[in-house]
């Protein structure tokens, strides 16, 4: 059975803010809705589903990211996950230029966990709280330039 990610679906506690930091990351909004019904229910498998949705894609066009923001039930907030909860740990992305990219997200207010790492002279990479605590991992290809 051929198999392939569609995306990745993460609830935010605001969405506008969410989409703000993802598209100067880079990241484009395809389409964006208020979804609700028997069929959200359904598939959710949370009565009473109502949220309001985007998705967005990476400028490769391969990477997706679905973001929701629960209007009904109310959202649950929790603690900020931890590197090595089980779980959802996090997203990761390629970027042309890290420091770049960390001066973007210190726009949003969001900030290395520990700071910049090199990977064997092949990467250098970070964690990044991003909006709604998700854990973000950007990453520089140094052996690409």
């Amino acid at each position: 059975m051929p198999i392939r990610l569609e995306n990745v679906g993460i609830a935010v506690r605001d969405l506008e803010a969410a989409i703000a930091f993802f598209t100067d990351l880079g990241l484009t909004v395809l389409g964006r809705d208020t979804v609700s019904g028997e069929w959200t229910d359904t598939a959710v498998g949370l009565d009473g589903n109502h949220a309001k949705i985007a998705m967005l894609q990476t400028p490769d066009g391969d990477g997706r990211l679905e973001l929701f923001e629960y209007i009904h039930p109310d959202a649950i907030e929790t603690e900020p996950t931890r590197p090595n909860e089980i779980g959802m740990h996090r997203v990761a992305f390629s970027v042309d230029d890290i420091d770049d990219a960390l001066e973007i997200a210190a726009r949003h207010g969001c900030h290395p966990l520990r700071g910049v790492a090199t990977y064997a002279d092949v990467y250098k990479l970070t964690y990044v709280r991003g909006p709604s605590g998700i854990i973000v991992m950007l990453a520089e290809d140094l052996t690409k330039g």
